[in-house]
């Protein structure tokens, strides 16, 4: 008896995967946000279910679910907070005439308005990032708020909690958020270091409620440092000794952050208060009045915040308008390219406008899918005049850009699927000729550190590296 059992169980295992992959295919055809994506995943499923179906549901969804219910428990809180802010910022608010039509998309698409009487800061590398946080911590008065996707245990990370544990002590308030995913190696002594000194901690807690218990595909990317809702910080920096050139494996670390002083900095306050409610369900009393730095200075700044939880992919639309808006120039710095079908079309064009495309990026991979499966779409865009280029020296992490004369961005979000719809991602798009110089500058030093690459020489390399470079594109848009 004891083998139709087995037997038995066996059938009912198999045929629990195979209705299971049946019903999690219909799934992603209802739920996918790319066709590619449901007919990938919905043949999978129904192919090979004993798989497919564990990997779906930890890697399949694109929506994060739960964000809008977390927030309805609150709404009356959240919306009197969003209003006084946006009340506040009316006044600085850059008048239309100043402007592009790219910037008043933007402002319809996320709700945030380009701001003036701003300060920014342009902070290349490391030592500059860090040396400006901790000179903006020691001079806050009220509170601090700190947000990053990774945190390492190691020199850096100990400074950043010494002066944290420092600053409570003198009584401010002060917020420590972490992604769980970028953090995993952060040991547990370390964060209670920070809450026995009063720091209030957490972690983005990505798999809140039913539909996330196994969801481990959406993470919170973003790094955001504000000081008593006046000074800002993001880029792409995380808290490790490696983005102070301290890894001779990836040593020196290429990276870019700003510093923003004055209305901007509140727009960062805000990405920064809806993670930390979506993590705690509290909302902190912040400061929403804006503070100008000085008569001096009037760059104009937004801050844009892309999420697995909007409608519309925020991420990849604010580039596709950037690469649409320029008329001379747009020069594009990220460690990962793998574009989508609109960013590629949307790239060809300025190309074919007769606009100067240069991508600068990364010649040693920290991620060997995502670094092959760059050129793959190198290659496409072979015979286009859009000129690429790899930086040498050490591992180029930075998400910066250019367009024209006078804008700019910086920011968390690289070219490709992650970024565009899986990762929670702030930027810093910035208009004014002086910063955009700065930049400029910034990216002419690159290049003499960087070799340009002719797309058309690609075909030339290995069966192996070419069959290499196919399979990663395959696998890259879940990676």
């Amino acid at each position: 008896m004891k083998k139709p059992r087995k037997t038995m169980l066996i059938s009912t295992i198999v045929a629990f995967f195979y209705i299971m992959g049946g019903l999690s295919a219909v799934n992603a055809v209802m739920t996918a946000r790319t066709a590619q994506g449901a007919i990938a995943w919905s043949v999978a499923l129904v192919s090979f279910p004993f798989a497919a179906v564990p990997a779906y549901w930890v890697f399949g969804r694109s929506k994060f679910e739960g964000f809008v219910d977390a927030y309805e428990e609150r709404r009356s809180d959240i919306d009197a907070v969003v209003a006084d802010m946006r009340s506040n910022l009316s006044g600085y608010r850059a008048r239309h005439d100043e402007t592009r039509p790219s910037f008043e998309a933007m402002e319809r698409l996320t709700g945030a308005v380009l701001t003036r009487s701003n300060q920014a800061t342009l902070l290349v590398n490391g030592e500059a990032t860090f040396d400006s946080i901790m000179d903006g911590i020691a001079a806050a008065e009220r509170y601090i708020l700190v947000q990053f996707y990774m945190v390492h245990d190691d020199g850096l990370g100990r400074r950043l909690k010494d002066a944290l544990i420092d600053r409570a002590g003198d009584g401010l308030r002060v917020f420590f958020l972490y992604d769980e995913v970028g953090s995993k190696g952060l040991p547990e002594s370390y964060v209670n270091e920070l809450r026995d000194a009063g720091v209030q901690v957490s972690s983005f807690r990505p798999t809140q409620g039913l539909t996330n218990r196994f969801q481990v595909n959406f993470r919170n990317h973003r790094k955001i440092v504000v000081v008593d809702g006046a000074s800002s910080w993001v880029g792409g920096h995380n808290v490790g000794d490696e983005y102070l050139g301290l890894d001779p494996e990836f040593s020196p670390w290429r990276d870019t952050h700003v510093r923003l002083d004055g209305p901007a900095a509140l727009q960062l306050q805000a990405v920064f208060l809806s993670d930390w409610y979506w993590a705690t369900r509290k909302l902190p009393v912040l400061d929403w009045t804006p503070v100008e730095p000085d008569a001096n200075n009037d760059v104009h700044a937004m801050i844009i915040a892309s999420a697995p939880t909007q409608h519309l992919e925020t991420a990849g639309l604010m580039f596709v308008n950037a690469l649409n808006a320029a008329k001379e120039r747009i020069w594009l710095s990220a460690p990962y390219f793998v574009p989508d079908e609109a960013v590629m079309k949307a790239l060809e064009l300025a190309a074919l406008r007769g606009v100067d495309v240069r991508v600068l990026l990364t010649g040693k991979g920290d991620n060997p899918v995502v670094f092959l499966a760059a050129y793959h779409y190198i290659q496409q865009l072979e015979g286009l005049g859009i000129r690429f280029y790899e930086y040498r020296p050490g591992f180029l992490h930075e998400k910066v850009g250019l367009v024209d004369q006078e804008t700019a961005w910086v920011g968390t979000a690289n070219f490709d699927n992650r970024s565009f719809r899986l990762n929670f991602e702030v930027t810093a798009l910035i208009h004014d000729a002086a910063f955009a110089a700065e930049m400029e500058t910034m990216f002419e030093a690159d290049f003499q550190h960087a070799d340009e690459l002719d797309p058309a020489t690609l075909e030339e390399r290995s069966f192996l590296w070419r069959l290499g470079v196919s399979l990663s594109r395959l696998a890259a848009p879940v990676l």
